[in-house]
């Protein structure tokens, strides 16, 4: 199935909530990896919404994109862009989205650029929070995420 690249590298829009970039990273600790999922507004910059799993399942975007949706109420036709993971390309998460009014965007394939605004995000936040921190289990990088997103940046 094609799937359109609505924004072509252009990251701009007139208001807040008509454009929802997505991405996951991931996040080293000594016990296992912890997987972090957050969509930002390309309007405001501001999260909208994030999810954290020891596990890459679907059910990690859903989530994000379902907190995302609670908190900010957008209108339908919001375009939520992200790479072409089979986490974003699911049926259950494009159901999500066309259940939601919402339009899926992907990257082309290899191309970060295609996603610069999320990719700047996970270099901040990785260079601000993650970097040098260490973590002794997924748990204590969850509670450390919690707190720089909700607390610091939110």
């Amino acid at each position: 199935m094609e799937r359109p690249n609505l924004l072509n590298q252009i990251f701009q829009t007139d208001g807040k909530n008509k454009i929802w970039v997505g991405d996951i990273t991931y996040v080293p600790t000594k016990k296992g990896v912890l997987y972090l999922v957050v969509f930002l507004d390309i309007y405001s910059r501001k999260v909208c919404g994030w999810s954290m799993d020891r596990k890459m399942k679907d059910s990690l975007v859903m989530n994000a994109f379902m907190q995302a949706y609670g908190r900010e109420h957008p209108d339908k036709g919001l375009i939520v862009h992200t790479d072409q993971g089979s986490q974003f390309t699911s049926g259950n998460f494009q159901t999500l989205l066309r259940t939601h009014g919402a339009i899926s965007s992907v990257i082309r394939k290899g191309n970060p650029y295609d996603n610069a605004l999320m990719e700047s995000f996970y270099r901040t936040i990785k260079r601000e929070l993650i970097q040098d921190a260490n973590f002794e289990t997924p748990e204590q990088a969850q509670q450390e995420i919690f707190k720089y997103i909700e607390l610091i940046i939110l």
